[in-house]
């Protein structure tokens, strides 16, 4: 509390005086380090303190990273060892990464995670279902416990990570349990910013890689109606960490959706063939049966780690990736989106055989893209 003199004008009595004599004027505790100062780059201070969600998964580390590079202390939350995710300590500047363990389902541990902080960002996400985390938990319990908490706290950002194709009529699980998720979150915190990706691409990506690994089964691809029904519009990792930095920076960004993808669409089918043909390597589609192609996906899903692949994954790559002209999207944060012919190779030349580990891009034709 600061105590400011009443600053009279004209006579007053005796007792005005004695009775108003000091006014209290609340003020927020400010620590030095939300204070923005410096140049710019780890070494400054962006004014950010961000607790960051789901921190130790494949879009984590490019977030962190974008938020370490500009300055920024970030608060991460993790349930492994702290020592599985000591890659992420050199991304920021010293003392400015700071772990902490937590409990999904405590809600002071939730509180605590985020109590000095004035940006929260939710990228917790999980590809397959377990026995003690369901996707009801992991999409909608989960994010709208972070949502109340952040809003009790008195948090003025908020980013939650969706996907472009949720939809509670989805015959993903996956993608109808984000789309309740977002709802929650909507309805949680009104002034929630929601980034609605496209299927991610990078190079821990569970995606290209996805595809690509797919030759240690042979050479033939399976492919739901051969891929020629299904039309996907993959955005880079890279180019969704940025809208995410960007949009915490944004001031009028408080409240929206942003519908994040990448500039071409392409057939399922053209797509990992581009994906084959930038490694090198021969591809053999053969249409499989969604009925069968789910059995199999049921043998993988039995694997008590981390399954090759699930049923619902399977629908979730064989949906066709929704349009949204109404929303806002990479342009409107000031990003220009990279293409698939631009990146492919950072992410699919360890596939390549050693013969043609420096085989040039040009050498490959680019994927056919469509308009619908």
């Amino acid at each position: 509390i600061r105590r400011v003199p009443l600053i009279l004008i004209g006579s007053c009595s005796s007792a005005v005086l004695s009775a108003a004599s000091v006014t209290t004027v609340p003020q927020r505790k400010l620590h030095h380090a939300v204070i923005p100062k410096g140049k710019g780059g780890r070494s400054s201070s962006s004014g950010i303190a961000a607790t960051v969600f789901g921190a130790t998964g494949f879009l984590g580390r490019y977030v962190v990273n974008r938020l370490g590079r500009i300055g920024s202390q970030i608060v991460l939350p993790h349930r492994c060892d702290q020592y599985d995710i000591m890659y992420l300590r050199p991304m920021g500047d010293l003392g400015q990464i700071i772990f902490m363990e937590w409990d999904a389902r405590n809600k002071e541990s939730i509180k605590r995670a985020l109590e000095h902080s004035n940006v929260v960002i939710n990228l917790v996400g999980r590809e397959w279902e377990t026995s003690n985390y369901r996707y009801e938990d992991v999409f909608v319990t989960i994010p709208q416990q972070i949502a109340k908490a952040a809003r009790a706290a008195g948090i003025t950002k908020f980013v939650h990570m969706s996907h472009l194709n949720a939809d509670i009529r989805s015959p993903s699980k996956y993608l109808r349990n984000k789309a309740v998720g977002e709802a929650a979150v909507r309805d949680e915190f009104p002034d929630a910013i929601i980034m609605k990706p496209s299927e991610i691409f990078g190079r821990e990506d569970r995606f290209f890689n996805y595809y690509a690994n797919m030759r240690w089964f042979g050479n033939a691809v399976p492919l739901i109606s051969l891929g020629k029904k299904t039309v996907k519009q993959p955005v880079h990792v890279v180019d969704v960490a940025k809208a995410i930095i960007n949009a915490v920076r944004d001031p009028d960004a408080n409240g929206k959706t942003y519908a994040l993808v990448g500039p071409n669409r392409y057939l399922l089918h053209d797509l990992v063939e581009y994906i084959y043909a930038v490694a090198h390597r021969p591809f053999v589609p053969y249409p499989l049966p969604r009925p069968l192609y789910h059995l199999a996906a049921q043998f993988f899903a039995m694997n008590p780690f981390e399954p090759w692949t699930t049923a619902d994954k399977v629908d979730r790559f064989h949906t066709t990736d929704l349009k949204y002209p109404g929303l806002p999207g990479l342009e409107d944060l000031g990003i220009t989106p990279s293409t698939v012919e631009q990146k492919a190779i950072e992410i699919l030349r360890r596939h390549r055989r050693f013969r043609y580990l420096e085989a040039d891009l040009d050498e490959t034709k680019p994927a056919k893209t469509v308009n619908y």
